[in-house]
């Protein structure tokens, strides 16, 4: 064993260099190592462990790395204690980190493929560095698609990027929300019927979804009904991980466990355990 490595199991100590809300409920913690230690490198689609001392610990998708600091950037809903404790963090505060775990979202598979990207609500995060990837090789790549799907207009999340993505790197991006303010001109209804509105071929095309499992499903089936095949479509499942590692269970999906054999999955590995109720 190398008695040099780092126990997956011990938190490092990062310092907040700065925190942004982003919507209503839902906040950006940047993060850099308090070690010797550089941040470690890590593929889009992996998760760290953070941990708010004195209250617990949540896995949190990585949703990018600042250009300038280099700092890891994590954006979180605040829906229980861990989050909430998180989301009180100032400037100069200190929490625990473990990771990068679990698997990446497939850019290099989706080399010389046209690439639609579905999110739903705070899903946009974790397929936010895969977004970054498919823009810094741009002319690798056919037509790339983003849809994106909220409940309300007060929870979009990276809007400002919206329009860079557009008309910098040529991405059709159409965004909906499911019920509309007087203020909202743009499309009202689910996510999936955003899906004819996009050019892609779907016998070369590559899918990443990530977002309710409700909405993951019916993405994946109009996606199925347009022509895509099952193993190009790609999905995050991110519930009940615990210790990250595959030592607890609490996240054993079928033969899998989600953190460590995901939590980016093909479809057609784990469709006869995601379309399980209650699994």
């Amino acid at each position: 064993m190398d008695n040099n490595a780092q126990d997956p199991m011990v938190p490092q100590l990062y310092e907040v260099t700065r925190t942004i809300r982003e919507t209503h409920d839902s906040f950006s913690l940047h993060l850099k190592s308090k070690g010797d230690s550089d941040i470690p490198e890590f593929g889009p689609g992996q998760f760290n462990m953070l941990y708010a001392f004195g209250v617990g610990e949540v896995p949190i998708s990585i949703s990018g790395r600042a250009e300038k600091s280099g700092n890891l950037i994590h954006t979180i809903r605040n829906v229980g204690s861990v989050t909430s404790a998180l989301n009180d963090l100032k400037k100069g505060h200190t929490l625990g980190l473990r990771g990068p775990f679990g698997t990446s979202w497939p850019i290099e598979a989706c080399k010389k493929q046209d690439v639609v990207i579905i999110a739903g609500g705070i899903g946009l995060a974790p397929l936010r560095p895969a977004i970054y990837a498919l823009l810094k090789q741009r002319d690798q790549f056919g037509e790339i698609a983003i849809l994106y799907g909220v409940r309300q207009p007060k929870d979009l999340l990276f809007t400002k990027e919206f329009e860079t993505w557009r008309g910098k790197y040529g991405i059709q991006v159409k965004v909906t929300v499911d019920s509309a303010d007087r203020e909202w001109k743009g499309n009202v209804g689910v996510v999936t019927t955003l899906i004819p509105r996009v050019s892609f071929d779907p016998t070369h095309t590559v899918a990443m979804i990530c977002g309710p499992e409700i909405m993951m499903k019916f993405s994946i089936l109009a996606l199925k009904q347009s022509g895509m095949s099952e193993k190009n479509i790609f999905i995050t499942m991110e519930r009940n991980m615990k210790c990250a590692v595959g030592f607890c269970g609490h996240c054993q999906f079928g033969p899998a466990f989600i953190c460590k054999d995901g939590p980016v999955f093909a479809y057609n590995k784990i469709k006869p355990f995601f379309e399980t109720r209650d699994l």
